[in-house]
Parts: C-alpha cells; sequence; structure tokens
C-alpha cells in the first residue's frame, strides 16, 4: 500500500470514529455547573445503593455537547461484573419516536398526507367496529395518518385483561404474528376502543406506522431503519436483532420481585419461573435473535450513546454531524401538541412524568409527548419540552428551550415512579444560565 493511500485510508477510519461521536466539555462551557451535574450520578447511586435498580447509564448534552455521561451500578442481578457505557437495552416505546421520524421523512416526500385515511395504505383496517356498551358497531370514520401519529385512532394495547376490548387483543395473540402483514390482519378483526379523534388511547398504532413505512417505502421496515435513520446518524449499536458478535453487551431484563421487592432478573422465554410470563407467546420484544415481526412500537435494542444521537439530532433540528434526516420545520411541526382541546387522556403511557397522575400539562405531538404545563406537570422542567420512555425504565426528553437533551438507561419493567421526576430536577438544578 502506498503512503498516499494510507494517508487517505487513516483519514476515511478516523472520520468513521468521529462521526460516532460527540464532544464533551466542562459544563460551565455551556451554562452549567460541574459541581451541580453531579447530582445526577448521587441521585443514580442512591437508587442502586437501595437496591431499587440494578444499573444505569445517563447522559446528558446541553447545545450539541455532552456534560455528563456515566454508568453506574452492575449488569444485572445475578451479575456482579460493572454495568459499561456502550451495553445493549431494550429501549422498548422509545423505539416509537423512531418509528415517526421514518414516516416523516416519507410524509416530506409526498408520499402521504396526514388527513390520509390509514386504510389507503393498510386495507385491512377499512371496515373497523367500534365496541360500545359490549356492543360491535362500524366505525362512523376513517382513521386518519395524523391520528394514527398522535394516539387519538382507536386502537388499544391488550393492558387491562378486564377492559373487553383488551381481552380481545390478549385472545388474538398480536404478538404472536409471524410479520408485520399478519399483525394488521389479526388487528383488523379487533373492534376500537372509541371512535376515531374522540380519545387519546396509548396503542398500537406505531406498530401499524411500521408497516406503513414498510408499505410506502418498499423496503422491510428494519432496512428503511438502518438505511434512512440509524446509518446516517452513527447509531452503530441500535436493531431489532442483535448480532451474535453483540451480545455479551445485551443487558439481562429485570421485573421487581413481588416478595422481596428487588429487582430480579427476567426468566428466558419457555421457562417455567417466575416473571417468564411476561415474554411468553411472542415474536416481538422477547426474541431479539431470529426476530421477524419488527414491532415500530417498542421493538428496539439500542445503546445511551447511539439513542443520544437521534434525540440530539432531533433538538438539532433534524441533522447531526452533517447527516440530514429531517428538515427542521418538520421537526418543530412533530413537536407541536396535536391533541384538540376536545380530546381527552386515556391512558398514560410511559410518560416520564409523575406516574398514576391525570394527563394535566400533557400533550401530544406527532410521535412524542409534550409538556404542555410545567406548574400542572408538577416537575421542574420546560413549556415544549418533547420526550418518550420505556417499559424497561427507560427514559429521555428534548428541552428546546434550555437546548438540553437527556438519555437514561435502565432494564427494570416498569421502572421506578420516582425516578423519571427525580433526574429531571438533578438535571435542571445543575443550570447556571437559562436560555
Amino acid at each position: 500500500m502506498n503512503k498516499s493511500l494510507i494517508v487517505i485510508t487513516l483519514v476515511l477510519v478516523c472520520a468513521t470514529v468521529h462521526a460516532s461521536e460527540m464532544p464533551t466539555v466542562k459544563p460551565e462551557k455551556v451554562g452549567m455547573s460541574s459541581e451541580r451535574i453531579q447530582q445526577v450520578e448521587r441521585m443514580n447511586q442512591r437508587y442502586i445503593d437501595e437496591g431499587k435498580i440494578v444499573g444505569l447509564v445517563t447522559a446528558v448534552a446541553r447545545d450539541g455537547k455532552i456534560v455528563y455521561f456515566n454508568s453506574a451500578g452492575n449488569k444485572g442481578s445475578e451479575d456482579p461484573r460493572p454495568l459499561a457505557e456502550d451495553d445493549l437495552f431494550r429501549i422498548y416505546s422509545m423505539t416509537k419516536p423512531i418509528t415517526a421520524v421514518a414516516a416523516m421523512q416519507l410524509y416530506e416526500q409526498g408520499k402521504f398526507q396526514l388527513t390520509d385515511p390509514v386504510s389507503k395504505f393498510v386495507p385491512e383496517l377499512a371496515n373497523l367496529t367500534v365496541m360500545k356498551d359490549g356492543v360491535r358497531t362500524p366505525a362512523k370514520t376513517q382513521m386518519t395518518m395524523q391520528q394514527l401519529l398522535s394516539h387519538t385512532a382507536g386502537f388499544s394495547y391488550g393492558f387491562d385483561a378486564n377492559n373487553p376490548v383488551d381481552k380481545l387483543y390478549i385472545e388474538a395473540d398480536l404478538w404472536g404474528s409471524a410479520d408485520l402483514d399478519d399483525f394488521a390482519s389479526r388487528l383488523g378483526q379487533l373492534p376500537l376502543m372509541f371512535e376515531p379523534g374522540e380519545r387519546w388511547h396509548y396503542s398500537v398504532a406505531v406498530d401499524v406506522t411500521g408497516l406503513v413505512v414498510q408499505r410506502l417505502s418498499g423496503q422491510r421496515f428494519d432496512e428503511y431503519l438502518s438505511e434512512h435513520i440509524f446509518q446516517p446518524l452513527g447509531m452503530v449499536d441500535t436493531f431489532f436483532a442483535v448480532p451474535d458478535v453483540k451480545q455479551s453487551r445485551f443487558l439481562p431484563n429485570h421485573f421487581l420481585d413481588p416478595e422481596t421487592k428487588k429487582p430480579r432478573s427476567v426468566a428466558p422465554q419457555g421457562s417455567t419461573e417466575a416473571g417468564a410470563e411476561i415474554f411468553a407467546n411472542c415474536r416481538a420484544m422477547c426474541d431479539y435473535n431470529d426476530v421477524t415481526l419488527f414491532s415500530g412500537g417498542g421493538g428496539l435494542v439500542s445503546t445511551a450513546i447511539d439513542y443520544l444521537r437521534f434525540a440530539e439530532a432531533m433538538r438539532n433540528g433534524g441533522e447531526l454531524d452533517g447527516a440530514r434526516i429531517l428538515s427542521p420545520k418538520t421537526v418543530a411541526y412533530m413537536a407541536t401538541n396535536h391533541l384538540p382541546a376536545s380530546v381527552s387522556g386515556g391512558g398514560s403511557g410511559e410518560q416520564p412524568t409523575l406516574v398514576d397522575q391525570p394527563l394535566t400539562g400533557f400533550g401530544f405531538g406527532l410521535g412524542f409527548g409534550l409538556v404542555t404545563d410545567t406548574a400542572a406537570s408538577g416537575v421542574m422542567g420546560s413549556v415544549g419540552e418533547y420526550y418518550w420512555g420505556g417499559a424497561a425504565g427507560t427514559v429521555f426528553w428534548i428541552d428546546p428551550v434550555e437546548q438540553i437533551v437527556v438519555v437514561s438507561m435502565m432494564q427494570l419493567m416498569g421502572g421506578w415512579p420516582s425516578y423519571r421526576p427525580d433526574l429531571r430536577v438533578a438535571t435542571y438544578q445543575a443550570l447556571l444560565r437559562t436560555y
């Protein structure tokens, strides 16, 4: 190899490494306190010392620069090795904002309008019914793409076995579907929880969105995400199926043992141990090796730094390190409250706010939850923040007022109700200068 070729190769290698990194600065450089940001670390360690959480990785960035990035605790309740910053986490519903971005990329290309009926792209959903007082009647209107992206389409999730609609969701075994087409076929046989546009209710709508992306793009959903979001943003550790060479970094999931009140590793699929029923009979969100059902609502695995890069691209108006995935105008539109004043909440989802409280101070955009009133939400922050969390306790938010991005990862089903507001307070109290 001649010297010129060696130099070019080294430049390309360095550029590739640089592209996967974000700059780190002293907090004072971006108006934050080095001493006060350590409150995040102290707070994380307290949760670990109290036996509430096994391990955490948390990153805080301002103005596109990392001011705090640290791991604490262990890899698992039965694995005493220290947690690493590049360990792999099930992000569950933090998959949803990524799916919404994929859809809005196609929106920018003119592939659909938000007023289009979903059945235009998923005809399996053309003749849906609504369950009212135990009776199924034809839906009065066709759900739109805007309603699909804002959880007002009328779908549910099957979380409440006492609800007649959710009971049918459970019986339909949606997560046992072979692929997204099979998923839509099964979903098309189920009633809606309410008329499209009537209420906000957390649901499988984003899994349908993934199918829309697949059909409009002509690419398998996982391949579309890889080519149009993960590769451009340097998200090298985000996928539905964990590669064999990265399995050693894939953390065990945990649930809270009802007897000890401590996190315990979830039993592997097929086991008869306690906790195994969480992942029984499913092809998404349990088997991360041979995946065929690509859940746009909860199927991805990622790292804290990968997700920080995604969130930073959104904070920066859809661009990171010269790679643009969306227009700034599109990002701003997604982070606008799309819930009409007449729409009421009907299920809290994975809101990183006070758990089991009314949906005061809360709105929803296209793929993101929104803070509309910080006083009503009961936790410090900024109006206009957009965010979401995952079922295993992961959380992120983007604050376009203070130009802050925060990502925190754990693997505990349900997380701890107090952790997310505690993390917000620990982050914002470190500000020395506000915008």
